[in-house]
């Protein structure tokens, strides 16, 4: 059995169907700071924990009784956060969080994205900074754009702001005040 699968292991790579595995990869290069001649300025703010992982919804009570019946996990009530046009329950992992998103009304831009998939999904992350209007600033300067000129009030309470998908590798990134 050996000597026939090796057969056709080296029968496949005549054929060329493994000839994504030949291809080379880059090198890698090491530096040290020590060796540059310049050094780059630390950032002015600094980029913390995963805070949590959104996951629109379109029946928030169903998701609700999911997470915590049936996976047994402790999970908030739902908070209706009109200036974002979301209701949302959070369940605690222990190590992070994720938010169910459910919109409030048609205007929410969570409805929008439950239109395009109708079963819900990721929606965004998001990532605790030590210094928000820094972080903003820092970001603009870099030709980041947000969702927002400012950083709003968001579900904990703390300022809040939305980086654009196509500036973060299609991710819906939000930035959290720590």
């Amino acid at each position: 059995m050996a000597r026939v699968l090796k057969a056709m292991a080296v029968s496949a790579l005549g054929l060329g169907l493994f000839s994504r595995l030949q291809i080379p990869f880059p090198t890698v290069r090491m530096f040290s700071t020590s060796q540059s001649s310049h050094q780059v300025a630390g950032p002015v703010w600094n980029l913390g924990r995963l805070n949590h992982v959104a996951i629109a919804v379109p029946d928030l009570e169903k998701a609700k009784a999911f997470y915590e019946n049936v996976l047994g996990a402790q999970v908030s009530e739902a908070v209706p956060l009109p200036e974002h046009g979301v209701s949302v329950v959070f369940v605690n992992l222990g190590n992070t969080k994720m938010e169910l998103l459910h919109p409030l009304g048609n205007e929410s831009p969570i409805a929008g994205f439950l239109q395009k998939n109708k079963a819900g999904g990721m929606h965004h992350i998001c990532i605790e900074v030590d210094d928000i209007k820094a972080a903003v600033m820092d970001l603009k300067e870099k030709k980041i754009r947000s969702l927002s000129e400012e950083a709003k009030i968001g579900a904990h309470g703390k300022p809040v702001i939305f980086l654009h998908p196509k500036d973060c590798g299609g991710v819906l990134v939000e930035l959290e005040q720590a």
